[in-house]
């Protein structure tokens, strides 16, 4: 049976045709061009073949050289498919996962737990997707990601869910606002007569701001990003409801003012999943993690 060829050889044949030049190709692998010109005077040698020519011009591929260049050229195709099947499967084994979560929870919870399970699993890659609360029940549902975070007053039925934390909303108010200088809690009725910035519907913050209210806000501004919100109450656009983790540096510089008011604002921070799949590694790992982040 004829010797297959090396794969260092059929690459810098490949390269030879792609620079037109031993030196560059030689470059390119990061060997020396006597070795690049030894590793083809071998395949020449084994194969009773003249692959390359060189002249003035540079090196410049014979009608047998272009003939295998094309058959390796196929070969490194299939190499590099089987190295992409092989980096997924292997990702797959090591229990790489993919996840969505709500915004709050992906700007300021996030972070901190993935890192502590980077420490513990270094090698893991993990795919975060970052919507609202309600698009990551659907995510969940259908099955597009194994794991999901949500802020939510209420739990989801037919989804498996762990808390691993709490959160709370504020109502927040530029300095120069009638309220902000309110020594009394603001009462459900105004409330519900005032335009407020917030969330979309569907989002953690909006659900749990119109449940404690009890009915559909008014809205004088409605973003997906929490910083556009606390910018628009920075500039006095109108009261704006966020979550109390995300304001506090504001609050702290007195950039924003926090006020009180009638109304339970505190929600639960959930982990969610199948109820037909199990906490298996990395996923019970993770929300392990975010559970004893919270104690």
């Amino acid at each position: 049976m004829t010797e297959l060829p090396d794969i260092p050889s059929l690459r810098l044949l490949l390269l030879i045709d792609e620079y037109g030049s031993l030196g560059a190709a030689a470059r390119e692998l990061a060997i020396s061009q006597p070795a690049a010109s030894a590793r083809l005077r071998a395949l020449e040698s084994r194969y009773g073949l003249s692959l390359v020519t060189r002249s003035t011009r540079g090196s410049l591929l014979t009608e047998d050289g272009k003939a295998v260049s094309a058959w390796a050229q196929n070969v490194m195709n299939e190499l590099n498919r089987l190295q992409v099947g092989l980096g997924a499967l292997s990702a797959q084994r090591r229990g790489d996962l993919k996840i969505a979560a709500s915004l709050t929870i992906a700007e300021f919870f996030l972070p901190r737990w993935l890192a502590d399970l980077h420490r513990s699993q270094p090698g893991m890659h993990i795919g975060m997707l970052v919507v609202n609360s309600t698009e990551v029940v659907s995510m969940v549902r259908d099955g597009q990601v194994k794991l999901g975070f949500i802020e939510s007053a209420v739990r989801v039925p037919d989804l498996n869910s762990s808390q691993v934390g709490s959160d709370r909303l504020a109502v927040v108010v530029a300095p120069d606002h009638p309220w902000a200088g309110a020594n009394q809690p603001i009462g459900r009725d105004e409330l519900a007569e005032t335009p407020f910035v917030i969330r979309e519907p569907g989002s953690g913050t909006r659900d749990t701001f119109e449940l404690a209210l009890g009915a559909t806000a008014k809205v004088v501004l409605e973003a997906g990003s929490t910083n556009v919100i606390i910018a628009a109450a920075l500039n006095g656009v109108g009261p704006a409801v966020v979550s109390e983790v995300a304001v506090r540096p504001a609050l702290a510089s007195g950039a924003l003012v926090s006020v009180p008011v009638s109304l339970d604002l505190r929600r639960a921070l959930r982990a969610i999943w199948r109820r037909k799949d199990r906490l298996r590694p990395p996923i019970d790992g993770l929300v392990a993690i975010a559970a004893k982040g919270q104690e």
